[in-house]
């Protein structure tokens, strides 16, 4: 598994690491004794690693059964796994499946299922830790449904936190959804519910750990 820095931490990490030189070339110069400007640097050192392992990317490959086979779209743990009616899109009773990520989390999205992208909405919303079960409904989130191979419908949706201010979005209604691409980006900590139909055989259960595009969750029939 090999990583690189994902797009939406370029110019973040670029101006954070100006940020930081200038502050620290001005302890070096300006400030004494020299334990100041030494943990000054510390800090520093450790701040940018913890940005850098936020925004990393991973390549993956899923090698299992991709017929009818839906896998986590986030890294992370699971958090609800419950019966659910979906009033904005499917408006029908479901199976929502939410997984949340801290800040140590990779934070790129994955599609769920091979299929193709049928539509994408997004909902404007409060900042609610996206911990709270209310906040699939009332936070800042945006929603992506899929239609898979077989031709069930499933909906995708990233959840904005009380940290995670920006949603990003990449898939397009119309295009195909493939499990090992991204469908989004979600900065600094949140979550992604997937709504899946009653009879889908759940493969995981509330506090499993999943790896996005990698972990299977569930099957549908």
């Amino acid at each position: 598994m090999r990583y690189k820095i994902h797009r939406e931490g370029t110019n973040i990490l670029v101006v954070l690491m100006l940020i930081l030189v200038i502050i620290n070339l001005s302890a070096w110069m300006f400030i004494r004794p020299a334990a100041i400007p030494v943990t000054f640097t510390i800090i520093s050192g450790i701040l940018y690693l913890l940005v850098v392992n936020f925004f990393r990317s991973p390549r993956r490959k899923f090698k299992g059964e991709r017929e009818n086979v839906v896998v986590s779209s986030v890294d992370g743990t699971v958090v609800a796994l419950e019966e659910v009616f979906e009033p904005e899109v499917l408006r029908r009773k479901v199976r929502m499946l939410s997984v949340f990520m801290t800040v140590f989390n990779v934070h790129a999205n994955w599609f769920p299922i091979d299929g193709e992208v049928l539509m994408v909405r997004h909902h404007k919303g409060r900042f609610l830790s996206a911990y709270l079960p209310k906040a699939s409904i009332e936070n800042e989130r945006s929603t992506i449904l899929i239609r898979a191979t077989n031709g069930q419908e499933i909906l995708v949706r990233q959840i904005a936190g009380a940290v995670a201010r920006r949603i990003v979005t990449y898939a397009c209604p119309g295009e195909q959804a493939n499990i090992e691409d991204h469908l989004g980006f979600i900065k600094f900590g949140s979550r992604v519910d997937i709504y899946l139909p009653l009879d889908a055989e759940i493969l995981v259960k509330v506090g499993d750990k999943t790896v996005g595009g990698v972990t299977p969750v569930a099957h549908l029939k």
